[in-house]
C-alpha cells in the first residue's frame, strides 16, 4: 500500500513542478538566494524541465517511499565517502549541479536547509542508490548479524521446591 501511495504522491509532484515551471526559476532564486536562477532564466527553464524528467524516472517515487515513509527493513550497511562525481545528481541532470573541474561537481544549494530535507540530504539511503547511479564511492554490504533485531526465544525455568 506504501508503494501505491508513494507513486500517486511522486506523479502529483511532477505534475505540479511542470504546471509551475514557468514561475520555478523564479521560486528557485526566492527559496535559495541565488540570483543566477532569474538572470540566466531561459537556461534555467531549460535545466528544470531536464531535472524534472529526471525526477519522473524514480527518485519523486523513492522520496516518498523511501524517505518520507521511513523504511522498515534492515538497510544495509553503507560505508565510503562522497567524491563529488555527481552521478547522483540524478545522473548530473540536477538543475542545482556545478561543474567545478572536468571530474568533480559540487551541489550549488548544498547549504540549504531545503536540500537537507530533501532525497539528496540522505543519499545513499540503501543499496540501490548506490546502484542506480553507479556511485564509484560508497558501498553496501549486508547488515551484520548481530546488527539485525531478533525475537529473543525464551525458554520458562522453574524453580522445583525440594
Amino acid at each position: 500500500m506504501r508503494k501505491f501511495f508513494a507513486r500517486i504522491a511522486g506523479t502529483v509532484l511532477i505534475g505540479v513542478l511542470y504546471l509551475l515551471l514557468p514561475l520555478l526559476p523564479l521560486l528557485a532564486t526566492v527559496i535559495f538566494a541565488r540570483l543566477r536562477f532569474t538572470t540566466r532564466y531561459l537556461s534555467t527553464l531549460k535545466k528544470m524541465r531536464v531535472h524534472i524528467a529526471a525526477l519522473s524516472q524514480g527518485p519523486a517515487v523513492h522520496f516518498f517511499q523511501d524517505i518520507l515513509g521511513q523504511v522498515s527493513q534492515v538497510p544495509d550497511d553503507i560505508q565510503g565517502e562522497c567524491v563529488q562525481c555527481g552521478n547522483c545528481c540524478m545522473n548530473h541532470q540536477c538543475v542545482f549541479l556545478e561543474k567545478v573541474d572536468e571530474k568533480k561537481f559540487q551541489c550549488g544549494v548544498y547549504h540549504s536547509l531545503f536540500r537537507k530535507l530533501s532525497n539528496c540530504g540522505s543519499f545513499p539511503i540503501n543499496r540501490h542508490d548506490i546502484e542506480r547511479y553507479a556511485c564509484p564511492s560508497y558501498f553496501a554490504q549486508a547488515p551484520q548479524a548481530s546488527a539485525i533485531s531478533r525475537p529473543q526465544r525464551v525458554i520458562p525455568i522453574e524453580m522445583v521446591k525440594g
